[in-house]
């Protein structure tokens, strides 16, 4: 396995608001930074409930997984930052349609904030190439 690190970037999520990477892929895995719900083209935070920022979490998430090269049926692990847990049966149902029949592992937890006071935010790994 190459040990060089390719950082990826695509117009199709949101970009960088700090000095990091949307996502790194190294040894064949994709690691993604938290990606949360801004339109990429406007960087605003989509309007509505915790469900129409997951659905943009999850956009954002997959243009970046399928930039590094990945598809989200090879995502193996996700977690999802929640500003409320109250919020996690409705995340989880739009979780469920974004991944299909992958079931990938995952773990969720309540954040005290999260960037710019979005309601969640998730980043993945994933395979990269023909794993």
């Amino acid at each position: 396995m190459s040990s060089a690190l390719k950082i990826v970037a695509t117009e199709n999520a949101p970009k960088a608001i700090g000095p990091y990477s949307q996502a790194v892929v190294a040894n064949g895995m994709v690691f993604t930074a938290g990606q949360i719900g801004f339109d990429p083209k406007t960087m605003e935070v989509v309007p509505g409930d915790v469900q129409d920022q997951t659905r943009q979490v999850l956009k954002n998430l997959r243009a970046v997984v399928e930039e590094a090269g990945s598809s989200m049926d090879k995502v193996i692990k996700t977690t999802v930052f929640l500003k409320d847990m109250n919020d996690f049966a409705k995340m989880n149902e739009i979780y469920a349609e974004a991944f299909g029949n992958a079931r990938p592992a995952r773990s969720a937890v309540q954040a005290a904030r999260l960037p710019r006071d979005v309601l969640v935010e998730i980043e993945a790994i994933a395979l990269v190439g023909s794993q």
